[in-house]
């Protein structure tokens, strides 16, 4: 890297995968996130699932962040 560049960025792509595995492999500490993606539009009642367990996650996020300060 050059000085004042950003990081590099990466992309994996992945067909299999639990939450388990990627907890394990405790990405977050190396700054690695982990997002997931759908190729189809899943029945609403497990959008609206899917939505609250990220606003729940997004929440917790905050909340800590505000007591670390």
């Amino acid at each position: 890297m050059e000085p004042g560049e950003e990081s590099p960025l990466g992309l994996l792509l992945c067909t299999e995968g639990g939450e388990e595995q990627i907890e394990l492999l405790q990405l977050d500490k190396a700054g690695i996130k982990v997002a997931q993606y759908m190729t189809e539009l899943p029945p609403r009642e497990v959008l609206i699932r899917q939505i609250q367990k990220s606003l729940e996650a997004a929440k917790a996020h905050f909340d800590n962040a505000i007591e670390k300060d």
